[in-house]
């Protein structure tokens, strides 16, 4: 089982993005305190709670509702993928935790956030964790819901481009999506700031 805190005894908010890797789409981050007495309310949530890409979907989408349900707070906040070409993709991230810790109905006292780099939000102390995904309770979920609201985003962007396969890389820069950016040029959803063919040596019109 995961810690459930750094920081005993305050309102702690853990934070994770998901997407800061993909071609097209936002990238979204979450923010979520959870109860100090979590493991007495929801065993089940406690004993599952991990870094989302160690969970099936099908688990990710159980613990979610949970999550959603048992929390003293969420919020899950989306930076699109132009305001990401306008601003880089570590400032979008760490601007999306931001949001979504303005968007939390209760202030958090302390926040702990995964990987290495933060932005300093207001007066409140944080922490950056490497791999806090898989060490903390609050990141753990932050991460689930942060990956699954992105998943869905992704999966209705689909409808409108089904060919580049979202539905299955959710905008990574899988070999099927690569060609198909090569074959079908980008689209509105793109990161234009980001190396779109890789190292394939194709090329395409981008167009006006």
């Amino acid at each position: 089982m995961l810690e459930l805190c750094f920081k005993s005894g305050v309102l702690e908010a853990g934070c994770d993005e998901a997407g800061r890797g993909c071609l097209a789409g936002p990238v979204f981050a979450s923010a979520v305190i959870l109860p100090v007495d979590i493991a007495e309310r929801n065993s089940q949530l406690a004993l599952q709670l991990n870094d989302s890409k160690q969970l099936t979907e099908r688990r990710r989408n159980a613990l979610r509702s949970i999550i959603e349900q048992e929390a003293l707070a969420w919020a899950v906040v989306a930076v699109d993928n132009r305001e990401i070409d306008q601003i880089n993709i570590l400032r979008a991230s760490i601007t999306a935790m931001h949001r979504a810790i303005d968007n939390l109905k209760v202030r958090p006292e302390n926040i702990i956030v995964d990987g290495n780099r933060f932005y300093p939000y207001q007066d409140i102390p944080h922490t950056t964790i490497v791999k806090g995904d898989a060490k903390y309770m609050s990141i753990a979920a932050a991460s689930i819901l942060a990956k699954m609201h992105r998943d869905e985003f992704m999966l209705e962007v689909h409808k409108q481009y089904p060919q580049y396969a979202w539905d299955k890389n959710k905008g990574y820069p899988s070999k099927a999506h690569r060609l198909a950016i090569a074959q079908y040029g980008p689209t509105p959803y793109h990161r234009m700031s980001f190396n779109l063919l890789g190292s394939t040596q194709m090329e395409f019109d981008f167009g006006e």
